[in-house]
């Protein structure tokens, strides 16, 4: 677990790590980027490479179950974004670690944790299976209107808060915000970013505040996460759901 730099969550722990491009919102992927130079610093978690066509070097998909008591060391209460580096409901993490990741969070209950994945199909396919903790936020990826019948999977899950990550936003996006408790957008950063278009991010943060749906702008994007700001209209949205458990915001 690190302290994260990420607006929306105070740490990361990575209990997998890699993944495989499965949208558009994968093409510039800090975390594919990462995960080579982590390969090249020696680090222990990636030194398996993935398929060339869809994942790259240190990045092949991999459990690490001696990271599941990580959140255990942790006293103070944190919000906690599981896998950055990854994506617990990829097909290649067994059913039985996604249990055993959940049962962590259930005994930690001073922690808020946040989980994000763009493989909805199977989220709601083993949702019934799972324990599911209140202290527990799911989310999905959102980063065209082609991707959002993620929503609705989405909305078939028992999580305390269902949440949208519009990020890198592409295109416009229009979801019915029924169950929805959250939603973040933000725009792409890196040396190959897309553009974002500010209709798109105004049409999204109206239709939130319209229907009361807590709204958090992340960033502009550009060359770095910071290059362009957070503000919007000449403020900055840093709303989050009421109903939070564990970690204070």
């Amino acid at each position: 677990m690190a302290e994260s730099t990420i607006e929306w969550t105070d740490a990361t722990w990575n209990p997998t790590t890699g993944c495989d491009q499965t949208s558009p919102g994968c093409d510039n992927c800090y975390a594919l980027t990462m995960a080579a130079r982590l390969k090249a610093m020696g680090q222990e978690k990636y030194q398996a490479d993935g398929d060339p066509r869809t994942s790259g070097p240190g990045f092949a998909l991999t459990v690490h179950p001696y990271t599941l008591s990580i959140p255990r060391r942790w006293s103070k209460p944190r919000m906690i974004f599981v896998n950055s580096m990854s994506d617990l409901f990829h097909h290649d993490v067994p059913v039985e670690f996604i249990r055993d990741v959940f049962a962590v969070m259930a005994d930690t209950p001073r922690h808020t944790y946040q989980l994000l994945t763009k493989r909805s199909k199977r989220l709601s396919r083993l949702a019934e299976v799972l324990d599911w903790p209140p202290n527990l936020w799911v989310g999905v990826s959102v980063e065209t209107q082609t991707y959002g019948f993620r929503v609705d999977h989405l909305r078939t899950v028992p999580s305390s808060v269902r949440f949208l990550s519009i990020e890198p936003l592409l295109g416009p996006v229009s979801v019915d915000l029924d169950g929805i408790d959250w939603v973040i957008v933000g725009g792409e950063s890196g040396p190959s970013c897309r553009p974002v278009d500010p209709v798109h991010v105004r049409h999204i943060r109206d239709a939130c505040v319209e229907s009361g749906t807590p709204f958090f702008f992340k960033q502009w994007g550009g060359r770095t996460p910071k290059t362009h700001g957070r503000l919007l209209d000449g403020r900055t949205w840093d709303e989050y759901p009421a109903a939070t458990v564990g970690a204070g915001v």
